[in-house]
């Protein structure tokens, strides 16, 4: 007799560049067909699916403000990116055999289902993956925001963010080979040493509705399979 996975329904957090893997811009079709590999095996434990997706691979409000754009235009214009690699996903996981349904918080009714709570809630349960796009459908907010709001609103037992390295560190590992990295941290600590894990409202709302947060490498294969089942990899924000 097989045990209960430890997470009855997940968040995962996918950033634009995870869509974008090694290419300088846009969308990887290898890498989305990676990550359709790596959310079917999550599927077979049993495990409930729901994913918010990024839009930095294609454009970036925060970036389109510095070279002038109005910020709230910019945001807009970064949502309907979110979109784009949302639809990407979906594609890549439908070839996967994974039953699959978008929802948008801007309305877009030809291409995804706008996001009511009650039916994403309703697709988890009939064993489909749900991907959120559109972040929270406000300027000014971010994707982390949007997937803490998202992992709250559905009853996520806990936000798994995917990052191109194992975890958070005291300094970006890339540039400093001393770089310390954490195996668990309070949401406090990560406040308060300013830690480059998710923006600060998303921490917040993690901290105050006592969802719990693994930051992991999503290119380590097999990864988010193991932490699925249990395992202690990555960074686990807690209270």
């Amino acid at each position: 007799m097989t045990s209960d996975p430890p997470y009855r329904r997940i968040l995962l957090k996918l950033s634009g560049e995870a869509l974008q893997g090694d290419l300088p811009y846009g969308i990887d079709p290898s890498m989305l067909n990676y990550i359709a590999g790596q959310l079917k095996k999550v599927m077979e434990t049993g495990t409930e699916v729901a994913i918010v997706v990024g839009g930095g691979n294609i454009f970036r409000g925060s970036t389109a403000e510095a070279a002038g754009m109005d910020r709230a235009t910019g945001d807009y214009a970064g949502m309907l990116a979110t979109i784009i690699n949302a639809l990407a996903l979906q594609d890549a996981l439908e070839r996967s055999d994974i039953d699959v349904r978008t929802q948008s918080a801007i309305t877009v009714t030809a291409v995804a289902e706008p996001y009511i709570r009650r039916r994403a809630m309703r697709h988890l349960e009939k064993g489909r993956v749900v991907v959120f796009a559109a972040g929270t459908g406000n300027p000014y907010m971010t994707t982390d925001t949007a997937a803490a709001l998202r992992a709250i609103e559905i009853g996520a037992d806990v936000l798994i963010k995917a990052t191109k390295v194992d975890g958070v560190y005291s300094a970006d590992p890339m540039k400093d080979p001393k770089a310390e990295r954490y195996g668990q941290l309070s949401f406090d600590q990560v406040l308060t040493d300013r830690l480059s894990v998710m923006d600060a409202t998303a921490i917040v709302m993690c901290r105050d509705n006592h969802l719990p947060l693994i930051v992991f490498n999503l290119n380590n294969s097999g990864d988010l399979v193991r932490i699925i089942a249990g395992e202690m990899l990555g960074t686990s924000v807690v209270n």
